[in-house]
């Protein structure tokens, strides 16, 4: 099973936080695509953060679709599950942990709150096969993924979320994860501190 945790790269979840989430709050509906998902932490994390920077009414038009390859055939129960070691949840504030965990009813587990789990839904998808699950999404989330695969791969994976994301919309990698260099012209740098790429549309992508 793949190793993460909630809250890895807070660095991250903020920033999408303070400069994706504000634009959001124009939508009447937000779908967001977490590519690589593992078992579950960082959709949920990604959740929480949306949530404080939400109101409850738009955070309910949320939804969070969470994929990943899963060769255990494991990790969309334990997503709907919302059951996650205490270890694992270590990382989070404790300000949030009070308000979106609760007991989960056995020795060293929490669960993470209703609210939050109804967010998020887990689909097995394989980013290879470059058919996005869906279309229209106005945040793609990719962390730790992206450096598992060729030159190449990079190149058609990042296209491959270029159409799955709406006008406008924002692709976000991990810090450490440059945007390949084939694709400058797909989007523009929309977060001076972070990785958050903003979809170009099609006329101006094909004049750069």
């Amino acid at each position: 099973m793949a190793f993460t945790y909630f809250f890895r790269d807070a660095q991250v979840l903020e920033t999408i936080a303070t400069a994706v989430a504000p634009v959001l709050r124009g939508y009447r509906y937000v779908r967001i695509w977490d590519a690589g998902c593992a078992h579950g932490p960082e959709p949920y994390s990604l959740a929480m953060m949306l949530r404080e920077n939400m109101s409850g009414f738009a955070f309910r038009n949320v939804n969070i679709c969470a994929t990943d390859i899963d060769a255990t055939g494991q990790f969309g129960r334990i997503i709907a599950a919302g059951v996650y070691p205490e270890e694992e949840v270590r990382r989070v504030p404790e300000e949030l942990k009070r308000k979106y965990f609760r007991s989960a009813g056995r020795p060293g587990y929490l669960q993470v709150c209703d609210e939050i789990r109804r967010r998020v839904s887990f689909r097995q998808h394989d980013l290879l096969t470059l058919v996005p699950p869906a279309a229209g999404f106005q945040i793609v989330l990719c962390k730790n993924v992206l450096l598992h695969f060729t030159p190449e791969q990079r190149v058609a994976v990042v296209r491959m979320f270029w159409e799955s994301l709406a006008d406008g919309g924002y692709l976000v990698l991990e810090k450490t994860q440059e945007l390949p260099e084939e694709t400058y012209g797909e989007f523009r740098r929309a977060e001076c501190n972070g990785q958050v790429f903003r979809k170009v549309a099609a006329a101006c992508a094909l004049a750069a």
